[in-house]
């Protein structure tokens, strides 16, 4: 069995930080990609930041300068650094991960969202 667990959300003002941690546990033989979506009320999911598993990073063009994601491969974890915030950075933050378990095939992973709310 493997989980992704999510921490950080919050309430924050405008201009403020929040920083996110997702890990994975369970039974892993490899955790390749890992990343961040999110979605809007009335939005779609959408890509924030992704890492690879050699750290190669990618960001959605809304978000870039402002966020920067990382990853403790050690500790099978992914942060998400975020500065500046906006109010249009408002949603549900999905962890989201491609693992390869001990037992069984490579499969797409998701955390079970994390509130992120920005006030104006």
């Amino acid at each position: 069995q493997v989980q992704l667990v999510e921490s950080g959300g919050g309430l924050v003002q405008a201009g403020g930080s929040l920083r996110l941690s997702c890990a994975a546990s369970g039974s892993i033989f490899s955790v390749n990609a890992m990343g961040w979506y999110r979605q809007a009320p009335g939005k779609q999911r959408e890509l924030v930041a992704s890492i690879s598993s050699g750290s190669s990073t990618n960001y959605a063009d809304s978000v870039k300068v402002r966020f920067a994601i990382s990853r403790d491969n050690a500790k099978n974890t992914v942060y998400l650094q975020m500065n500046s915030l906006k109010p249009e950075d408002t949603g549900v933050y999905y962890c989201h991960a491609d693992i390869r378990p001990l037992w069984g095939h490579q499969t797409d992973y998701w955390g079970q969202g994390t509130q992120v709310t920005v006030s104006s």
